[in-house]
């Protein structure tokens, strides 16, 4: 079977590009995940690791669709050659089913990372100059109204942590962050 990877990097993007390409190509299955690629954690991509048998043949737009750094990208493959799956990265002309392609593969992941290296250092510096200049502010920190009034459930006894993160809306790390940011302490 043909299966076909596509991600994109924010719901603002569009999959119809890549969509076009897999119908010329004659995928069957298509999979698609709408988030950053910058680790494997995608459920799009868990599900057609998944899914994929001996025979099959996985099909990616670009490298840079299928990972951000080289040692996903060879650890992806590597789980795939050990499913005695294909994969072909179109833009890349790379084919593991030979040795040119899986030497391609390692280098044309190696110039993604670096490539991903260069956004962010440019992105940081960015910001940097923005921050000098007064214009980036940085994220807006979270603020709720009933904070005081939960945790002090919470130092009391009354409430466990859980339902105060419950309550505030609050993952564990922002909660503690900003329970530790006040002074709270529940000892």
């Amino acid at each position: 079977m043909v299966i076909g990877y596509i991600r994109i990097s924010t719901t603002d993007q569009n999959t119809a590009r890549q969509e076009v390409l897999m119908k010329e190509l004659g995928v069957e299955q298509i999979f698609i995940d709408r988030m950053s690629g910058k680790n494997t954690e995608r459920p799009e991509l868990k599900r057609m690791m998944s899914f994929v048998r001996e025979g099959d043949t996985v099909i990616v737009e670009s490298i840079s669709r299928f990972a951000r750094n080289t040692r996903d990208l060879l650890s992806l493959v590597e789980e795939l050659v050990a499913k005695r799956v294909e994969f072909i990265s179109e833009k890349e002309a790379i084919d593991t089913a030979t040795p040119t392609g899986k030497f391609m593969l390692t280098v044309f992941g190696a110039v993604a990372e670096l490539e991903r290296e260069y956004t962010l250092q440019r992105q940081k510096e960015g910001i940097a100059i923005a921050k000098e200049n007064g214009i980036y502010k940085g994220r807006k920190p979270i603020e709720r109204d009933n904070f005081a009034s939960v945790v002090s459930l919470w130092k009391q006894e009354k409430i466990t942590a859980v339902e105060a993160m419950r309550r505030l809306d609050m993952k564990p790390s922002t909660f503690y962050r900003k329970v530790k940011y006040i002074g709270y302490t529940n000892t």
